[in-house]
């Protein structure tokens, strides 16, 4: 048990701090704190291990049939009230309060509460011993569990979780594009740091009207304009900078995510659209089917690990190479950009790294028989995009042997029937986008029936292709 006795001060201060502590519980809702009080509570995080200790080691003392040191008591009641109370304080940043900060803010009252009355019945020699022996049982456990949801509103709910695989739910086959495919992207990138639980930057990203109305730093997307939405303008920055996200230490999102958030933008980020609503030419439905295509992470796995100094060597403003997420992080998705001056060097110098190319995007670069020398030796591609550049037949060739390409994008090109060869020799092959090129009619028919399930994208309707390129932010151009 504790000692008795205590000066008059310390008694007067723990009872007014209950009293406000109470007093702040009961009439939340009434309650508008100045700024400087609510800005007290943001040193919450750094006060609260104080009581946690204090208490737990006041708590086992006690259990152990020992003296629990006065000083020790008093000094655990004042830090765990004056912890809830800047807990209150930095509550009220929280609008709408998620459940998980309402439950950790009325345990952590509870634990304040709890050490009163322990700190009042030690002073009034009320020693019994199974009443105080079960205020100190019930305090360990009341601060294990409010820890745990300070941790899971901190780190988000997942964060005490065993260890497991994580499989997410399949998407479904004619998907809604904002839940399925765009809300998908945020909960797992954004949602954790922008929710009613932990909301940072003043930023909630749960719904769509949310990201409209945005933060601290405004809207975080404008209605058709992807380029003054403040979302995809975080998404585009470079990682080192400070405004980049999602931050530090967190996975960024893929070319293909930022693409997909960028072009839902674009055409109105409705939330009722869905994939069977898109024109197959509207390079959103080539975005969304590579996100609902499985991903071959078993075969990856296998690749040799490429040096993160090999990598940067390779990389240019012109050159961008991103790790793709999977067991062993060899995969690579590569993306090139024209330069003013353009040098043949910038692609076939990846052939060092050419195993480990699984994604390779060359769209609109004016490539010929060197370059794609370097593509056929990418045997692990999964994923080409030549669409938009001079190959021809001769170059076309050099794809023959790629087994394991699922998804083609060879539209305006120079391919004709000489190449449908080539095609039908790319046994894995799923998706080919071939409009705009000189194959013909029965050609494509052949296509079809040599590879009954392979989905073929030809043609597109001279009013869309208008309308697609007085909007598109995507593609530079479509001729």
């Amino acid at each position: 048990m504790a000692q008795k006795n205590s000066s008059p001060w310390v008694d007067y201060v723990i009872f007014g701090l209950t009293v406000f502590l109470i007093f702040c519980l009961i009439f939340e809702s009434y309650i508008d704190l100045p700024s400087l009080v609510a800005w007290l509570g943001r040193s919450h995080p750094l006060i609260l291990h104080f009581p946690i200790v204090l208490l737990l080691m006041a708590a086992v003392i006690g259990l152990f049939n020992k003296m629990v040191p006065k000083l020790l008591l008093t000094v655990a009641t004042l830090s765990a009230l004056v912890t809830a109370i800047t807990g209150f304080f930095l509550g009220t940043e929280s609008v709408p309060k998620g459940e998980l900060i309402f439950w950790h803010q009325w345990m952590g009252a509870g634990v304040a509460i709890l050490a009163v009355f322990w700190y009042w019945l030690s002073n009034n020699h009320l020693q019994q011993t199974y009443l105080v022996k079960g205020i100190q049982v019930v305090l360990i456990l009341l601060v294990g569990f409010t820890g745990h949801y300070g941790g899971m509103v901190t780190h988000g709910e997942d964060f005490l979780a065993l260890p497991k695989s994580k499989k997410l739910e399949k998407i479904p086959e004619d998907p809604l594009i904002y839940e399925h495919i765009v809300h998908r992207v945020l909960d797992n990138n954004c949602i954790g740091c922008h929710n009613p639980n932990k909301k940072k930057g003043e930023l909630l990203m749960t719904s769509i009207s949310e990201l409209i109305e945005g933060g601290e730093s405004g809207p975080s997307l404008v209605l058709g304009d992807p380029v003054k939405s403040e979302l995809i303008r975080r998404l585009r920055l470079p990682i080192d900078d400070e405004e980049h996200m999602p931050p530090d230490g967190k996975k960024p999102l893929s070319e293909n995510e930022i693409q997909i958030l960028e072009r839902w933008i674009a055409i109105g980020a409705s939330d009722t659209i869905k994939l069977s609503h898109l024109d197959n030419n509207e390079p959103l439905v080539g975005m969304v089917k590579k996100m609902m295509e499985p991903v071959t992470t078993n075969t990856w796995a296998q690749l040799p690990r490429v040096a993160d100094s090999t990598l940067q060597n390779l990389t240019s403003d012109y050159v961008t190479i991103k790790r793709i997420a999977s067991d062993s992080q060899a995969a690579l998705s590569i993306s090139v950009f024209l330069p003013p001056d353009y040098n043949p060097k910038n692609i076939t110098d990846l052939k060092r790294i050419a195993n480990n190319i699984v994604e390779l995007d060359l769209s609109g670069i004016p490539i010929g028989e060197k370059e794609m020398e370097l593509v056929a030796m990418c045997k692990n591609l999964d994923w080409l995009e030549v669409d938009r550049t001079p190959i021809t037949d001769i170059e076309f060739l050099k794809l023959k042997g790629l087994v394991k390409l699922r998804v083609l994008k060879a539209y305006e090109t120079g391919i004709t029937d000489e190449s449908l060869a080539v095609l039908k020799d790319l046994k894995g092959l799923k998706h080919l986008y071939v409009w705009a090129t000189k194959i013909s009619d029965s050609g494509l028919a052949e296509i079809k029936e040599a590879m009954p399930n392979l989905q073929l994208d030809h043609g597109i309707d001279p009013e869309l292709k208008i309308e697609f390129i007085a909007k598109d932010t995507i593609v530079d151009s479509i001729k």
